[in-house]
């Protein structure tokens, strides 16, 4: 397909472009295959605006006499408005808007043509490979070792080819345990707790259904884990009432006749729809501006989007607790495992490990836990808070780990490597993006569409030290310690990094973290003269004290 077709007026002359925050501007409106560009050409100062297609969530189309307005409405959450002249340029300007912001083919998405213009000093596609951080586990353990098991995607298509088990599992019964396990997501290694050797693993329900259905191996895997005489926790993101009912369809949970060393706590965490709908509310809530404070806060509370984050941020201070307080190792899954698993394997290693909130760690932790884990990224992130269609598979799963992440960095400001601008970054890379880090549902798709090959990796461009130093926290200090965050709800704030910032200016915001930086610049310079002064009052010390000893005793 030719993009062309779908571009019936690739440019049109005086149009008005409106933005939050900044005065009207009149220009030119350009499309292409992969982006609207509005250019100003103003002599004084040329202002340029290029949006990706599919960062688009939705249009709006309104007329008055020849004068057509489209609005625009953004997968970043932004909402920008343009005024075109002429009502046969609006509508096919609209019409191919829709239709380029709609493509059903991911090969026809920018990343496949996107060409950078900076040199790539690394290759993010093989940045954070499974044999690298084997290494690192290796270094301290000898128990695991790495399968191969599933390299051409046959035993479960929604992980990596390779996986970390225990070593006393030989291939033979991983695969039969994934016959017994949802969508064939045996249970693999997530987490090594260094300080205790207790671990943390992922997988999918059993499929024990109505018949108590079992698996000797599934047992046997997991029951290697644990220390002798130690109990383990496997803890079921779904409420009792919802994994029953799952045993109706085939499903279920772990029986404890079946796995008596294993106490099982269920966790109740929302998903699919419930999770979209909760985005929509606080979206709306945030850009209705009429509100007086009642409105405003029985709004936000009907979101219940900080419910969510709640349930999330306990549910991974529980699993983080029993590794690291109670010595027990756990065993985490809902339905599927690509989602709220997702969200507390990763937390719970964002409380444990420091490694976790460095830049290059929580690229690792990203990359390990929802890319290689297989969260379905294309699916979860097709439409965000703006989007017409109601999809069943969109949910904003991603995002509420970010915005957990970013609850717990607001505690402990000291304790990240990385900034909020950083996890602001990869929520919008997430929904759109030049790189072809986030496209497709798992590794398997990856691998069929040859993202590697064909497509740039965002960690390729994050980590070149220029836009690194955007990303980097002033006042990080390296912290080996567990943190525990507060999961109290006077504790829970509303991101307004993500949700108010296309709604109030952050000039001032933005001024006092400057003022900040260049407090903290002038901090170290201080430093730099005051240990300069101290070795040279050393010096000096030094040869007063030479000479005293060189001198005459007096008679």
């Amino acid at each position: 397909m030719e993009f062309a077709e779908l571009i019936k007026t690739p440019r049109a002359d005086n149009v008005i472009l409106h933005r939050p925050f900044y005065p009207l501007v009149e220009g030119t409106l350009c499309l292409t295959g992969h982006h609207l560009i509005f250019s100003s050409r103003r002599q004084d100062n040329v202002e340029e605006l290029w949006l990706l297609h599919s960062n688009i969530d939705s249009i709006e189309k309104r007329f008055l006499g020849s004068l057509g307005t489209i609005i625009i409405k953004c997968k970043d959450l932004r909402i920008i408005q343009l005024d075109i002249p002429g009502m046969e340029e609006s509508l096919n300007i609209a019409s191919s808007i829709e239709a380029l912001s709609t493509l059903d083919s991911i090969t026809l998405m920018y990343p496949f043509f996107y060409r950078p213009m900076f040199e790539v000093i690394e290759d993010g596609w093989h940045s954070f490979l499974p044999e690298q951080e084997f290494e690192l586990l290796s270094s301290v353990t000898n128990e695991w070792r790495l399968s191969y098991v599933n390299k051409d995607f046959s035993i479960c298509p929604s992980y990596p080819p390779i996986v970390t088990v225990p070593k006393s599992i030989d291939d033979e019964s991983l695969c039969k345990v994934a016959t017994f396990r949802h969508g064939g997501r045996f249970p693999v290694l997530s987490y090594y707790h260094k300080k205790n050797g207790m671990v943390m693993m992922r997988s999918s329900q059993p499929l024990t259904g109505t018949n108590g259905r079992r698996c000797k191996e599934d047992e046997k895997l997991i029951n290697a884990t644990l220390r002798a005489g130690k109990r383990g926790y496997i803890i079921d993101t779904r409420s009792l009432n919802i994994a029953q009912q799952a045993r109706a369809k085939g499903g279920g949970f772990e029986q404890e006749a079946h796995y008596p060393q294993w106490r099982r706590i269920h966790k109740s965490i929302e998903r699919y729809n419930i999770l979209q709908e909760s985005l929509i509310k606080l979206v709306e809530a945030c850009n209705d501006q009429s509100h007086n404070m009642d409105r405003w806060l029985s709004k936000l509370e009907a979101s219940n989007w900080l419910t969510h984050i709640k349930e999330i941020l306990t549910t991974a201070c529980l699993a983080a607790q029993c590794i690291d307080r109670e010595g027990a190792s756990v065993l985490v899954h809902g339905t599927e495992g690509t989602d709220s698993t997702l969200q507390v394997t990763s937390l719970a290693q964002i409380i444990l490990d420091p490694r976790c909130r460095t830049i290059r760690g929580f690229e690792a932790l990203v990359e390990r836990e929802w890319l290689q884990a297989g969260h379905p990224f294309q699916l979860r992130c097709a439409q965000s808070a703006y989007s017409n269609s109601k999809q069943k598979w969109e949910a904003p799963v991603f995002l509420l780990f970010l915005d957990c992440v970013w609850q717990i960095l607001r505690q402990f400001p000291c304790s990240f490597e990385f900034n909020y601008h950083f996890l602001i970054m990869l929520f919008e890379h997430s929904y759109a993006s030049q790189f072809g880090t986030f496209l497709g549902n798992n590794e398997n798709e990856r691998c069929k569409l040859k993202l590697p090959q064909k497509t740039m990796s965002l960690w390729s461009w994050v980590n070149r030290p220029e836009e690194l130093s955007r990303f980097k926290n002033p006042l990080f200090e390296a912290n080996s310690l567990v943190i525990w965050p507060s999961v109290a709800p006077q504790s829970l704030q509303l991101w307004e990094g993500v949700f108010l910032r296309w709604n109030r200016s952050s000039k001032f915001l933005d001024e006092s973290y400057e003022e900040m930086i260049n407090i903290i610049k002038y901090n170290k310079e201080l430093q730099v003269k005051v240990n300069m002064l101290r070795r040279q009052l050393a010096e000096l010390e030094t040869d007063d004290s030479a000479q005293d000893d060189g001198m005459p005793e007096s008679p």
